[in-house]
């Protein structure tokens, strides 16, 4: 268990996933766990679909930082945190693995209904901090979580007349420069066209998530 975390000064509303960025699952835990990192997860799943606990739920871990969504900042007072081993964009990304999804996928199950998470606040860490952070990226597989019934997805391309008012409606931060956040939206929506241009089919994708919002 990691002695990285404190109370929640109030309910769970928000499911975000992580990439641990490290060269390995040992390292990443390792540092989860120390608690000059003041850094931590409610959960990690290793590649082969291992999954280490390191703080209760009901307690606030230390994974979201400076956070934006949906209105709501500092996102660590009601959000559970999962990192998920992978060694990120510095030291070869790389796919995840179906065994390692599949966890994924069964422990999201499990704290979505847990909390009654809505679809809209299941987010990356590139959601909430698109001026910091790329995790879990492109290459992670969000239409295999909507499709098991957590998160938002949609294959689906609407007319669009403001971007920038969409992917508010969605949950992002606007007030930040605007390439950084169309690249957060690609990563997890469009995730074959992660160039930071909200051309028109970045548009239309975004129009149409906006009209999944309830």
């Amino acid at each position: 268990m990691s002695p990285n975390f404190d109370g929640r000064p109030g309910p769970i509303d928000m499911l975000v996933l992580h990439y641990t960025g490290m060269k390995t699952a040992a390292a990443a835990i390792e540092r989860l766990c120390d608690p000059a990192a003041k850094v931590s997860a409610h959960y990690v799943v290793e590649e082969d679909g291992t999954i280490v606990q390191l703080v209760d739920e009901q307690k606030r871990a230390w994974h979201a930082g400076i956070s934006y969504w949906r209105g709501q900042r500092s996102l660590n007072d009601s959000s559970v945190g999962i990192e998920i081993v992978n060694p990120g964009h510095e030291w070869g990304y790389r796919a995840f693995p179906h065994e390692q999804m599949a966890a994924v996928r069964d422990l999201c199950l499990g704290i979505i209904h847990r909390h009654s998470i809505p679809a809209r606040n299941v987010v990356g860490h590139s959601d909430i901090a698109p001026n910091r952070k790329q995790d879990p990226g492109e290459l992670f597989d969000w239409r295999y979580l909507a499709e098991a019934g957590m998160g938002l997805w949609t294959d689906e391309f609407a007319r669009s007349t403001d971007v920038a008012a969409d992917l508010a409606a969605i949950g992002y931060d606007i007030a930040l420069p605007l390439r950084d956040v169309v690249s957060a939206f690609q990563r997890h929506f469009l995730p074959d066209t992660v160039t930071g241009e909200a051309c028109a089919r970045t548009a239309g994708r975004a129009a149409a998530l906006a009209q999944l919002i309830v």
